[in-house]
């Protein structure tokens, strides 16, 4: 399986702390089937500042603890990025990691507040769109405005925009919100990736298998399959280390 959402870099955001913490977590993943990672800390303007050239040295150390420990687990870059005006400008800069490419597109992990979905989120993204890349929405089933009201998500779904759901979501540990959404976008087949969003080994584990059984009983067993593996490759599939 393929992990497009997770934050195993030890020490720069809100995940694991230390390597040791980073390892221990690598191992759980490649125990529950995880082969490829892609690691992705968060990009919070005036928080946690991981441009793309911030953490090219942080992967390389972490890759070299993997090989040296013997973890069977390859990695990637890229970020996960909060809404932000920044962002226009970090582009032009060409400081955003990208997950990969689809169909002419750079995929954008974008993660809005957790609270509600900002003001202006749709010009952002159109501007984003514009340029060619297209945002893939962080755990939409987890915003509060789209618990309220899971309509809040239909512009974005309408604009192109891809959703990445929580696998633990999917199978109830954030809640019956979360739960409910989560199910719902996938019973209309709007997801187009399951991933573990992993910060710890309590209750952020970097575990899909327990995510995609509970899809499958929704969507069947192919399908569940592909939002954990032929998506996710479709777009790290060039990424080298990446399962052919």
């Amino acid at each position: 399986m393929i992990d497009l959402h997770c934050h195993l870099l030890p020490g720069i955001d809100d995940g694991a702390k230390t390597m040791a913490d980073a390892l221990a977590m690598a191992r759980v993943a490649v125990e529950n089937g995880i082969e490829f990672a892609v690691m992705t800390p968060h990009l919070h303007p005036g928080r946690y500042e991981n441009s793309r050239s911030k953490t090219v040295e942080p992967v390389q150390e972490f890759r070299a603890a993997l090989k040296t420990e013997k973890i069977a687990l390859e990695i990637g870059i890229a970020a996960e990025v909060r809404f932000a005006i920044e962002i226009l400008s970090l582009l032009e800069e060409d400081e955003v990691p990208f997950l990969g490419e689809l169909e002419g597109f750079r995929i954008l992990l974008l993660e809005f507040p957790h609270s509600h979905i900002p003001h202006g989120a749709e010009t952002l993204i159109k501007k984003l769109l514009d340029q060619k890349i297209r945002p893939m929405i962080a755990h939409p089933e987890r915003n509060k405005d789209v618990i309220r009201k899971a309509a809040k998500i239909e512009p974005f779904i309408e604009m192109g925009c891809l959703l990445q759901v929580t696998a633990s979501a999917a199978a109830g540990r954030f809640g019956d919100g979360p739960h409910q959404r989560a199910q719902q976008l996938l019973e209309r087949g709007v997801v187009f990736a399951l991933a573990t969003d992993a910060h710890n080994l309590k209750g952020r584990r970097p575990e899909l298998r327990e995510g995609m059984l509970a899809a499958a009983e929704i969507i069947g067993e192919k399908a569940a399959r592909a939002l954990v593996n032929d998506n996710p490759l479709s777009i790290v599939g060039q990424v080298a280390g990446a399962p052919r």
